[in-house]
């Protein structure tokens, strides 16, 4: 009998947590001809996330723990969990019930049918705002255009793959994480199902202004370096300007430039320096990041986890 992983990152979800326990559990059971594990990932949540999910532990011997010793992020979250994950086929979904459990039986029969990839596409996002939507939606369309590999647009981590693809993941241990792009180079037959995202049930989200700029970086700088080209072309352009400045200078020697378009050529230049160093610097970050070479994540206890108690 094959078996399903579904690994739930979780932090700061006390409010949902036994909803979405009940929910997936429901889910699972229904899948009559698949063992099961849910993996639930505590990324060093400060509420009774924990607590609960012990609680839930102690009842049902098919859910399980990693405690994180402290917050790594979701992508680390996600990997911890795909790590220890011992099914023929695992599923990543988040703890907020925005993506529905009950699309992961239609996706498992995608795999069935010969794919190594199912992932979810968002028809449309509830309860999210306009400024939310519309920097997604910006963001999706520029990785793609950016991007050396052809990751699929309005989609999360919300997906199932099967062995093969997870051990392909499990040997990628970059630091800086971009799930849904590793899963997108790893190759094989992927295909899309479609579904429209719900509200979050309770709680609010943990995907802060700042997370979702850094989950963004991660997305366009590990699979990209057409940023650097912006530094090479602004090279050129900012050589041709000063060309022509000085043929104009030299031309109207004895006329005076006012004062205002000077400061404002020294300001632009200065600004587009400054931004290509930081563009240079986050890849140097990244490189920094890599030789350091230390472990993506640490463990404070592992629940339900037989073999490794």
């Amino acid at each position: 009998m094959k078996k399903i992983s579904v690994v739930i990152p979780c932090y700061n979800e006390e409010d949902v947590i036994e909803v979405t326990y009940q929910r997936m559990n429901s889910v699972m059971k229904d899948m009559t001809e698949y063992e099961y594990e849910l993996i639930f990932v505590n990324d060093g949540s400060k509420d009774k996330t924990l607590e609960k999910l012990m609680n839930i532990c102690k009842s049902d011997s098919n859910s399980k723990i990693i405690n994180f010793a402290r917050n790594f992020g979701h992508q680390i979250a996600i990997t911890a969990g795909l790590d220890f994950a011992t099914g023929d086929y695992i599923a990543f979904i988040d703890a907020d019930l925005q993506d529905p459990p009950e699309l992961i039986k239609e996706m498992v029969t995608k795999l069935e049918e010969g794919y190594n990839v199912a992932y979810g596409k968002r028809k449309k996002r509830k309860g999210e705002t306009i400024f939310k939507k519309a920097t997604a939606k910006a963001f999706y369309r520029v990785l793609r255009n950016l991007s050396d590999v052809d990751i699929p647009v309005d989609t999360g981590d919300f997906r199932v793959i099967d062995r093969k693809v997870a051990d392909v993941l499990r040997n990628l241990k970059e630091k800086d994480r971009f799930i849904r792009g590793l899963v997108s180079w790893s190759g094989f037959k992927q295909i899309a199902v479609e579904f429209d995202r719900d509200e979050r049930k309770a709680g609010e989200t943990k995907y802060t202004l700042k997370k979702m700029v850094k989950l963004s970086l991660d997305g366009i700088l590990s699979f990209s370096s057409k940023p650097l080209l912006f530094s090479v072309e602004f090279g050129i352009i900012s050589c041709f300007i000063s060309f022509v400045f000085l043929i104009l200078g030299l031309i109207f020697k004895f006329m005076l430039v006012p004062d205002i378009l000077i400061i404002f050529t020294i300001l632009l230049m200065g600004g587009l320096n400054l931004m290509c160093l930081g563009i240079i610097g986050e890849y140097i970050g990244r490189i920094y990041n890599e030789a350091k070479a230390r472990p993506l994540y640490t463990i404070d206890e592992l629940i339900n986890f037989k073999d490794n108690d």
